[in-house]
């Protein structure tokens, strides 16, 4: 029985020994807790107007109430807008195709590599163009537009082949109101027939005067 206490009490003794070091670790593991930063401490919240993220804004429909035709000075394509603007629209014929190319620009904010369907009403027809944004020469030089290019006998450009009012509308850019006029039919009947006059008669050649 001696014996048996005598084996009991050495064992505390041994466990003891190892308490030490054991609180010592729990102690530093609270003390580093205590030290590092908490994660919610990490976060920084930024506003969204500093991310550079901005919504999508469309641009209002211009006011074609007073928009005309005009021939272009280089007399192979006709701009549409208000007098003493820039053009809104424009039909331009490229005569050096064959069959001619129908170019259809529509002038607003564009950026390289965008593309949109371009959608244009009148005429008892609903065509869609495709339109990509390319970079303007002559007198728009240095500006990006939007251009839709096919040939001048594409049934699609049958649209401007009357004389009832138009709407064409480039998402994100507004619609144009376009009143009717024969001007844009003449243009495409011009340009389908390599730039000739349509049923234009041929000048008679004079002739002399026996008597004279």
């Amino acid at each position: 029985m001696a014996e048996r206490t005598a084996r009991r009490s050495m064992r505390w003794p041994v466990a003891l020994l190892f308490l030490p070091p054991v609180l010592a670790i729990l102690a530093a593991c609270d003390g580093a807790a205590e030290s590092a930063p908490s994660a919610a401490a990490d976060v920084v919240r930024i506003p969204l107007d500093e991310t550079g993220i901005r919504e999508a804004t469309a641009m209002a429909s211009p006011d074609t109430q007073n928009g005309v035709w005009m021939v272009a000075e280089s007399g192979q394509a006709i701009n549409f807008g208000n007098v003493g603007e820039d053009p809104l629209l424009t039909l331009a014929c490229n005569l050096g195709e064959l069959p001619s190319e129908f170019v259809i620009i529509r002038h607003a904010e564009a950026l390289p590599g965008q593309s949109a369907l371009f959608p244009i009403i009148g005429n008892g027809m609903r065509s869609r163009f495709l339109a990509d944004t390319a970079l303007a020469t002559g007198e728009n030089g240095g500006e990006w537009l939007w251009e839709a290019r096919l040939p001048a006998n594409d049934p699609q450009l049958d649209v401007f082949a009357g004389t009832r009012d138009l709407t064409a509308t480039l998402p994100g850019r507004g619609m144009l109101e376009i009143r009717g006029s024969r001007i844009p039919g003449e243009f495409l009947e011009w340009c389908r027939a390599g730039g000739e006059t349509p049923n234009a008669q041929p000048a008679e050649p004079a002739v002399e005067d026996e008597d004279s």
